[in-house]
């Protein structure tokens, strides 16, 4: 206990419930511990290295900034110029190892930046020429194209840890191996020239669709987020957090799930959402009386959930509307009630462990009030309204992003204490690029895997294995598939966790008759849910660091307040109706009033309380008639609703009864 003690002092510098948060100590080094896009070299601008990194960051921006608004380049040359920049960023800034500096770049980080440079230099300066001999290239053209593929794997490594690169490296074996596999895997194998030509020289596997979107939309979004950040909108989520459920019961743990399901929508790291919020939030659980494990639980449950957030969704939803052709706002009207749905199941948790520990919130003289809040900085709401204005209007999503972040600066200097200055500005064109880097760099390694996928037809036989073992039964295929997702998942960011699960398991549920939406957005959902759960559960593991808990009690904690993430898909599946497809208003009604009730009953068995501390039988039927609400079905509706109601009654005539022999 007293050296828990020791670490939220050094974390924390607290007044009652007023927190001064420190975040040059709180967040460093937990967030170097479990996310490797924070293990940067901190050299400062007055640096040559420092001046260099600013410079080619802040061009970098202007450069999307300026594609957005004239329209981008030749897909080739625009996605490989993107990929080059960040590569040569990510070998100034990411070191090659612990041993190494951390001040300057070596020799060898400045030699590795250049032909990153180089790559992108020789596709604009002979693209002509590659178009003209497309399928036949010559030995330069290969030489660059296994240099690609080697600097995109080493430039991942450093940034997004070596368990992408790994994968990556293991498809391109397959590739080159492949007719030496069992026959269950195997295909007619290609060469050295073949892969390295594919890779580089073609719109399939380094720069393919993930990169594609990287370069568009994913990067416009990160530099809105950063303009956002700087505008103080990170701040006033906390403050209306803390305004709006700081004071009902569990009140830090409701703030919690709202301040970090907002941030979490928009930066798309659960990771850092979890230790940048988290520094705050979860100290204050802690102080009113949740134990450590379950503090840390509720930051990462939260922060994950803001994957599947709309409007941003983590800028995956972007992705999937590339993949899937349809609109972007398509996929974030589908996603709404399942998200809701999910956040419902966490809150409703947070309060049954309340009141079940009756944990009161924080004391409202010691609050900010929402109407303080909301005159102070407000107005900081004006761009999301814009970009969802934008969006629903049909306008693209690179359109919305970029005038969203001229209206973000416009915004903010309606009042003095949010007005960016000039420099304030080249700041977040910075940020933005550096804050890119993980997600471009992903995209870049999982163009690899696709590729190979694609080239192979590994995809195809991977579903035909989920096919073949799941013998025709679709719950079967879709238990099959929610565990791929978990393994193919684990360790990865939201977006190439997506990626390499669509290409990979969604195939299967499509031949199964799913919808192609519903197929993706089941996939989606446990590739995000991987970050939660044990062994390789990192954004839990993070809310253990700040909490100073168990990691993998956190973990398991976390599971059971994202519980409702891991039934809601299924849902959808049977009954599409939840994504808004194919629906009417009634039916729709009847689904989500029948699931909200269902994801109820789903919470009061797993804390085991409702009114009253529930036994074991209590806690079963009451397990069954979740499973009955949330199961599309007149009949299962009905039983649920008759079984929860009986439970709920008893429950209420036992708090009664308590109360009046009290």
């Amino acid at each position: 206990m007293k050296n828990d003690e020791v670490k939220e002092e050094k974390i924390i510098d607290c007044t009652d419930y007023s927190c001064d948060i420190k975040p040059e100590i709180a967040d460093e080094n937990l967030l170097e511990k479990f996310d490797t896009e924070a293990r940067f070299r901190k050299f400062g601008r007055g640096t040559t290295s420092g001046k260099i990194v600013f410079l080619v960051a802040v061009a970098l921006s202007i450069f999307h900034l300026y594609t957005a608004w004239s329209g981008p380049l030749v897909t080739l040359v625009h996605r490989s110029v993107h990929v080059s920049v960040i590569m040569s960023l990510v070998y100034l800034l990411y070191p090659a190892s612990k041993k190494s500096s951390k001040e300057n770049p070596s020799i060898l980080d400045w030699i590795f930046s250049g032909l990153s440079l180089s790559l992108a230099g020789y596709i604009v300066l002979n693209y002509n020429s590659l178009v003209m001999r497309a399928g036949m290239p010559n030995n330069l053209d290969i030489a660059f194209g296994i240099m690609a593929i080697l600097l995109v794997l080493e430039a991942g490594r450093r940034i997004t840890g070596k368990e992408i690169a790994i994968l990556a490296t293991i498809f391109l074996l397959y590739a080159f191996f492949g007719s030496k596999l069992p026959n269950l895997i195997a295909h007619r194998g290609y060469g050295i020239r073949d892969i390295a030509d594919y890779m580089y020289l073609s719109t399939e596997g380094i720069y393919g669709i993930a990169v594609g979107v990287s370069s568009t939309y994913i990067f416009l979004f990160v530099l809105f987020g950063a303009f956002l950040q700087k505008s103080g909108m990170g701040q006033f989520f906390n403050d209306l957090s803390m305004a709006l459920a700081g004071s009902g019961k569990g009140g830090p743990a409701k703030v919690a799930v709202i301040s970090s399901g907002f941030l979490g929508s928009i930066n798309g790291s659960a990771i850092a959402n979890v230790v940048t919020t988290g520094a705050f939030t979860i100290p204050l659980m802690k102080k009113i009386g949740y134990d450590k494990e379950f503090a840390g639980a509720v930051e990462a449950a939260a922060s994950c959930g803001g994957q599947i957030l709309p409007p941003v969704m983590g800028a995956t939803a972007f992705i999937m509307a590339e993949y899937l052709g349809v609109k972007y706002i398509k996929i974030a009207t589908a996603a709404i009630i399942p998200a809701l749905l999910y956040y419902m199941g966490v809150i409703v948790i947070i309060h049954l462990r309340a009141c079940k520990k009756g944990l009161n919130g924080m004391p409202k003289d010691q609050l900010p009030k929402t109407s303080l809040v909301m005159k102070e900085k407000g107005h900081l709401l004006l761009p999301l309204f814009g970009l969802l204005y934008f969006l629903i209007s049909g306008k693209t999503p690179i359109y919305a992003a970029f005038w969203s972040i001229i209206f973000t600066i416009i915004a903010s200097s309606l009042r003095k204490e949010t007005r960016m200055s000039f420099r304030d500005i080249i700041d977040c064109l910075e940020d933005g690029s550096r804050t890119a880097l993980g997600v471009a760099m992903s995209c870049a390694v999982v163009g690899l895997i696709i590729g190979v996928a694609t080239q192979t037809g590994f995809g195809l036989k991977l579903a035909g294995a989920i096919l073949f073992l799941g013998k025709g039964k679709l719950l079967l295929t879709l238990m099959l598939t929610m565990v791929a997702c978990i393994v193919l998942g684990m360790g990865l960011p939201s977006i190439p966790a997506y990626i390499i699960t669509a290409t990979m398991a969604a195939p299967a549920l499509a031949k199964m008759g799913v919808p192609h939406l519903v197929s993706h957005m089941f996939v989606f959902y446990f590739g995000m849910l991987a970050n939660l759960t044990p062994p390789v559960a990192l954004a839990a593991f993070a809310g253990a660091g700040i909490a100073g808990g168990s990691p993998s009690k956190t973990g398991f904690e976390a599971v059971k307040l994202a519980l409702a993430g891991f039934i809601v898909p299924y849902v959808f599946v049977y009954s599409p109706s939840l994504l808004l497809i194919d629906t009417t208003v009634t039916k729709t009604i009847l689904v989500v009033a029948t699931a909200a009730l269902g994801v109820l009953a789903m919470g009061a068995s797993v804390e085991g309380y409702l009114h009253k501390n529930l036994n074991m039988i209590e806690r079963a039927a009451m397990f069954v008639a979740s499973l009955m609400l949330i199961i599309p079905g007149i009949y299962t509706d009905i039983a649920g609703v008759i079984i929860f109601g009986t439970l709920y009654m008893l429950s209420k005539i036992a708090l009664a009864k308590a109360v009046s022999e009290a």
